[in-house]
Formats: structure tokens, sequence, C-alpha cells
């Protein structure tokens, strides 16, 4: 079954831990091994880092009217960051291989089941499978 993994981080101490350069060195594994590792595995699809929110857009339709405005639509202290797509034989696989990725150690990573095979093809069914 396919899953993203949404990488949220709070971005302000994302920017304090490039800049004092911790990391690696306090234990927390490199995005690197876990790509090598995700590979080896044959579970990684694809995935990539996002830019900083304050190069965001946002685009909405209300009655008809275009709104597009700059930054995130939601004030939160974390911000999407980025996505990987994997494809594992279930949640269990899903949640281990999230726990290795380096955001799941100051950060979160929501781990979502994907919906159909492609835009479009999502059934009712699809969206309350879990439910």
């Amino acid at each position: 079954m396919k899953y993203m993994l949404i990488h949220c981080i709070d971005e302000a101490a994302e920017r304090a831990r490039r800049h004092d350069g911790t990391g690696e060195a306090d234990g927390i594994p490199s995005i690197e091994s876990w790509l090598e590792e995700m590979g080896r595995r044959g579970v990684l699809r694809h995935g990539n880092r996002l830019r900083y929110v304050s190069d965001a857009t946002t685009v909405q339709v209300r009655h008809h009217d275009l709104l597009v405005s700059d930054g995130p639509f939601a004030e939160t202290k974390e911000q999407i960051a980025g996505y990987d797509v994997i494809d594992c034989i279930d949640l269990d696989e899903a949640i281990e291989v999230a726990a290795k990725h380096p955001t799941a150690w100051h950060g979160t990573i929501e781990v979502r089941p994907i919906a159909g095979d492609h835009c479009g093809s999502v059934t009712s069914s699809d969206l309350d499978a879990a439910s």
C-alpha cells in the first residue's frame, strides 16, 4: 500500500539547527543514510523538500472570485516542509520507515494512506476505507 509521509517542522528551529550545525552528531540520522536504506529496501517511490513557507502562495476560489495571497493559509508553529511517497506492506512498516527519517527526530511526520491509483480514480469507499 502507498503512503504519503508529510513532514512538518518548525522552520525557525530548523534554521537555528542548520546555523549551529546540530544534527547527525547528536545521533540524528542523516537524510542521505535514510535515502540509501529506503532505496535499497525498495520502499521509496519519490519525495522532495519544499522551500520555506515564506515562498508559498495560497490560491482559493470563493463565489467565482480568485483569491491569491502570499504565505500559508494557516498560522501554525509547524509548517509542511516536504513529503515522501512510500510503498509498504502495511501501516506498521510505514510507521517504521517514518520513524527512521530525520524529520521524526525534530519535527512531526504524518503517515497517510494514499487513496486510489491516480488523481480522479478515488471513490467514496477509498476515502472511507479506514472509517
